[in-house]
C-alpha cells in the first residue's frame, strides 16, 4: 500500500473517531437535564421500568413547594439554583443503586431500592433534608412535598400507573398540615392531579 493511501485511511479512522466521539457526546447531553443534571423524563423511564422488576421497588415523586413564589421573590437564577439542589439531594438520598429524573419544571421522580424495608423513614429524612436552605443562598428554601408506592402493592402497575399513585400521594401531602411523605394507599386510584398543583413552573 502506498503511503499516500495509509495517509488517506489514517485521516478517515481519525475522522470517523471525532464523529463517534461528537455523537457520543450530543447523546450523552441529550439524556441528562441540562440545569440539574438528573436523567431527562425518557431516560429515566427507561431505566425506572428496569428497576420495577425488583418487587422491592419504590417509586417517588416529588414536587417543589411554593415554587413561583421563590422565583418571583428571589429571581429565576435562585429558583435554578434551588432545583438543581433539589436534584442533587435526592439523588444522594435515593441511592446509587435507584434512578433520578427530572419530570418537567419543578418535578421529579425516583426509583429506589428498599433493601432493608426503612423506606419510610428514609423517604422523611430526605423530606427534612430537603427542606434545608440553599447552602450558597441561606434565603432560599423551601419544602418539598413527597409522594411514595411500593412496586410490591401493586403488582399489576406499570410504571406510568405507579407514578400516579404516588402523584396522588405526593398532592395528599402538599395539602396536609402535617406535611411529610404520604405513602399511596391501596386500593382503585382516584385519578390523577397533575396539573392542579400550586407554584408549578413550566417544564424548563
Amino acid at each position: 500500500m502506498s503511503t499516500l493511501a495509509t495517509l488517506l485511511l489514517a485521516v478517515a479512522a481519525f475522522g470517523w473517531a471525532v464523529h463517534a466521539r461528537w455523537l457520543h457526546r450530543r447523546l450523552t447531553t441529550a439524556r441528562h437535564d441540562p440545569l440539574t443534571g438528573l436523567w431527562t423524563r425518557d431516560t429515566f423511564t427507561r431505566r425506572a421500568r428496569r428497576l420495577l422488576r425488583d418487587p422491592r421497588a419504590v417509586v417517588v415523586l416529588a414536587d417543589v413547594d411554593h415554587f413561583k413564589q421563590i422565583n418571583d421573590t428571589h429571581g429565576h437564577a435562585a429558583g435554578d439554583t434551588l432545583l438543581a439542589t433539589v436534584a442533587a439531594r435526592l439523588a444522594h438520598g435515593t441511592g446509587p443503586g435507584g434512578v433520578v429524573g427530572r419530570l418537567g419544571g419543578d418535578e421529579f421522580a425516583a426509583v429506589l431500592i428498599d433493601r432493608d424495608g426503612t423506606a419510610a423513614d428514609r423517604l422523611h429524612t430526605l423530606a427534612r433534608i430537603l427542606a434545608r436552605p440553599v447552602d450558597t443562598a441561606p434565603d432560599v428554601h423551601t419544602s418539598v412535598s413527597l409522594g411514595w408506592v411500593r412496586a410490591a402493592d401493586h403488582p399489576g402497575d406499570e410504571l406510568s400507573a405507579l407514578l400516579r399513585r404516588a402523584d396522588e400521594a405526593m398532592y395528599a401531602a402538599k395539602r396536609s398540615s402535617r406535611g411529610g411523605p404520604r405513602r399511596a394507599r391501596l386500593g382503585k386510584m382516584l385519578g390523577s392531579v397533575a396539573g392542579r398543583r400550586p407554584g408549578r413552573r413550566g417544564a424548563a
